[in-house]
């Protein structure tokens, strides 16, 4: 039987009615009339109690949890994020401050650059400062910056703190023995935004389906994801006896790659996290298991959709262009006893041509074939390898 939340004017009707019953009498019309303005009142009281009821059943489901943070008896809770630390997957990652090392240019070798001098960035507006006092005994000296604060308020951390190799670092205020710019010369740590909540919400869900079995594929998976700017990990076991391969894939944002590539710094931290736990214990993996982390490799896709006939053509085009980009981006490695089904490694012609069909059949047009290619290679079927990933290169109409 499904529990349908009932209206406030549905309840108040129901009132009067109840009322009218007991009191073998009709309640006046009159919008004033004491019984009716009692029956709003009650109504009101009783769809309070509806939504509260409601919002609670959802909070029993993982799926339909709020991360909301809920006041409940002078209590601050998070019922998603309660969900997380009942299961050991602990609160969402949080987000992390970019770190680079930037060359300085020296005009008189005296004194030292003290710890904390803030530097601004034209191009994103945020403020870094200096880790540790860097003397300035050379015509050009490195130190290493922090992002600490930015202009919607976020202290710095994330992904707006990257800076490109190349870049300019300003000197908020001018100092005497330095010139006032400052080149970034390499990221020594990459800001990385805070989990999304369904990123997080996935996380929580995955390790009720996949239960901790002290160095299974599973375990490899949470850990590897537990790192910030970490979104998909895909582990294997390795051709070298004893080593396990674990493939990353990280945010655009957090790594710099529009692929996902995660940086050396990045595979370093999953290493790291899947070697030690939080408290520096050796809790995880094998004592006889030696990992090893890699990024995901990307490889082009392109669709070729011929003989469309449709009336708004360049709203067709454009709604296969962004289904295909989904398609492709959307598989991934399928891994015997931890990918969840419906398999998603494996490409064809026939699926790309069923969701082309799809769109402009909606649209009430029609095309006469659809096409996929790997560079020149026609592909009928294609399953990925293993950390392989795919994307769109293109889709030509013709």
């Amino acid at each position: 039987m499904a529990l349908t939340t009932p209206t406030t004017r549905d309840i108040n009707q129901n009132i009067i009615a109840q009322l009218e019953a007991a009191l073998n009498q009709t309640i006046p019309l009159v919008p004033r009339s004491f019984l009716r303005v009692l029956a709003k009142v009650l109504a009101a009281v009783f769809i309070i109690l509806y939504k509260y009821a409601g919002w609670m059943s959802l909070q029993i489901f993982v799926q339909t949890a709020s991360i909301s943070e809920t006041l409940v008896n002078g209590k601050a809770v998070s019922p998603l994020i309660e969900w997380g630390r009942l299961i050991s997957v602990g609160d969402p990652v949080a987000a992390t401050q970019t770190e680079l090392l930037i060359d300085i240019t020296v005009n008189n070798q005296v004194g030292s650059l003290v710890s904390g001098t803030q530097l601004v960035s034209a191009n994103n507006g945020v403020t870094y400062i200096t880790i540790g006092a860097v003397a300035l005994s050379a015509p050009f000296v490195q130190a290493t910056v922090r992002a600490v604060s930015d202009q919607a308020g976020g202290g710095g951390a994330g992904a707006i703190g990257n800076l490109d190799i190349g870049e300019t670092l300003s000197f908020a205020n001018p100092l005497a023995n330095v010139e006032r710019n400052t080149v970034v010369s390499a990221s020594v740590t990459a800001g990385a935004d805070a989990e999304d909540p369904d990123v997080y919400r996935q996380r929580v869900l995955d390790r009720f389906q996949k239960r901790p079995q002290g160095g299974a594929y599973a375990d490899y998976e949470s850990w590897a994801e537990e790192v910030a700017g970490i979104i998909n990990a895909y582990p294997y076991t390795s051709t070298n006896p004893g080593q396990v391969d674990v493939y990353c894939e990280a945010t655009p944002a957090s790594s710099g790659s529009p692929d996902g590539i995660p940086t050396a710094g990045q595979l370093q931290d999953v290493l790291d996290n899947i070697n030690l736990n939080q408290a520096g214990l050796a809790t995880r993996r094998n004592a006889n298991a030696l990992p090893n982390t890699f990024g995901i490799t990307r490889t082009d896709f392109s669709v070729i959709v011929s003989g469309l006939v449709v009336d708004n053509t360049a709203q067709v085009e454009s709604d296969i262009t962004d289904a295909m980009e989904e398609y492709f981006l959307g598989r991934a490695p399928f891994i015997l006893g931890l990918t969840i089904p419906p398999r998603k490694d494996i490409i064809t012609s026939t699926a790309v041509g069923g969701i082309v069909d799809a769109i402009i059949s909606s649209a009430g047009g029609f095309f006469t074939g659809a096409v996929v290619k790997e560079g020149a290679a026609t592909v009928t079927q294609r399953v990925l390898a293993i950390g392989e990933k795919s994307k769109t290169s293109s889709v030509t109409f013709i």
